[in-house]
Parts: C-alpha cells; sequence; structure tokens
C-alpha cells in the first residue's frame, strides 16, 4: 500500500509540475507581452549598462542551471541529492532561473522591470517549491526532514558547500537544460528589435519605467 500511495503521489506531483510549467509559461509571455509596449525613461548609458548587467545575469542563470542538472539529473523525486549547489541552497534550480529571467527583465534597460520580473519569478518558484516540499517529506522521510532543517530554500549559504568527487548525469536531461538555457538568450535580439520597433515607431510606446 505505502508503493501504491507513493507512486499516487509522484503522479500527481508530475501532473502538478506539468501544469506548473504551462502556467509559469503563460504568465511569463503575458507580462513579457505587456512590457512589450513599455519604455525606459533612463539615459542612453544607464539603459545600456542595465541591460549589460541583464545579460551576465542570464549567463550565470544558464551555468547555475546546467552545474545544477549535473547533480540532480532525473533524480530530484527519486533520492535526496545534498552535494555540489544543492548542499547550499534546496532549490538551485529555481535561484538559477530566477537570475535568468530576471537578466530578461534587463534587457527592457528599466530596473522597474527588472526588479518585477525577479519578484514574480521568485514568488511563482516559491509557490511550486513549497508544493514539492510536501511530497519529498513523505516519499524522502527523514533524512529529508534534516536536509530542510539544515539547507536553506533559495538563498544559498556558502558556508555549507560540499561536494563529491563524481557525478553523473543523464546527457538528454543536460541538452533539454541547455536548449532551454539557450532560449534565455533569446530576449536579447528579441529586445533589440523591440527597441528598433520603437524607435522607428512600428511598436507604440504606451506607458514609460524607470
Amino acid at each position: 500500500m505505502p508503493t501504491t500511495q507513493s507512486s499516487e503521489a509522484l503522479e500527481a506531483l508530475g501532473r502538478y509540475q506539468r501544469r506548473r510549467r504551462g502556467g509559469l509559461a503563460v504568465l511569463i509571455a503575458a507580462f513579457f507581452g505587456l512590457i512589450v509596449f513599455s519604455g525606459s525613461l533612463h539615459d542612453e548609458l544607464t539603459h545600456e549598462r542595465i541591460e549589460s548587467t541583464g545579460l551576465a545575469l542570464i549567463l550565470i542563470g544558464i551555468g547555475g542551471r546546467l552545474w545544477s542538472i549535473l547533480y540532480i539529473g532525473g533524480r530530484k523525486s527519486a533520492e535526496l541529492i545534498s552535494t555540489g549547489p544543492y548542499s547550499v541552497m534546496r532549490n538551485p534550480l529555481y535561484f538559477f532561473s530566477t537570475i535568468a529571467v530576471t537578466g530578461i527583465g534587463a534587457q527592457t534597460g528599466s530596473l522597474v522591470v527588472t526588479v518585477a520580473s525577479m519578484l514574480l519569478c521568485a514568488a511563482a518558484f516559491h509557490i511550486v517549491a513549497l508544493r514539492e516540499e510536501r511530497y519529498l517529506k513523505s516519499a524522502l522521510g527523514v533524512p529529508y526532514q534534516d536536509y530542510l532543517q539544515r539547507v536553506p530554500r533559495f538563498l544559498p549559504n556558502p558556508c555549507l558547500f560540499r561536494d563529491q568527487t563524481e557525478v553523473t548525469f543523464t546527457p538528454r536531461i543536460f541538452n533539454l537544460t541547455l536548449r532551454d538555457g539557450l532560449m534565455f538568450l533569446a530576449a536579447i535580439p528579441f529586445f533589440e528589435f523591440i527597441e528598433e520597433g520603437q524607435e522607428r515607431g512600428l511598436v507604440p510606446v504606451l506607458f514609460w519605467l524607470y
């Protein structure tokens, strides 16, 4: 009976995660669809600095996601991973995804959009993480409970870092994560295209933000 219940709970979590990915995609699309019609009130130099910082954040986010997936593979719901990035925070994939999304928001050249992107993404992942933790508590038992007590949910604590001599990973999952990461970079030419359209009067600016 426990095995059946665990299997059913895992299937339910899988369905939830699929709905979550779809919901997040719609939310992000709606948000960035809205800011397409916004303009930045910053001067050109500040605008460029925000964009450059955003590029660095996107690269950090992509690199962090790849680092995380090397350790977790497809084993997130099957066993406790507590080394590498998972030794300093419980949700490094969500943490680095938030950094990357913050970098995407920065491509608008607006500090308001940059901060809003970070907060919205972090809030969405916080809700997801709480749901996943409820399942993992029952699936992984006492070791996971101890892990919850030691390691912060999102904000990393470098003092906790510990590693292992070798890690194994699934190339398919790594490649999918790399593909998803490259999609973050697509935001750079996209927003440059939007800016050019605004300058030419092809894309209307409905509101201005700092």
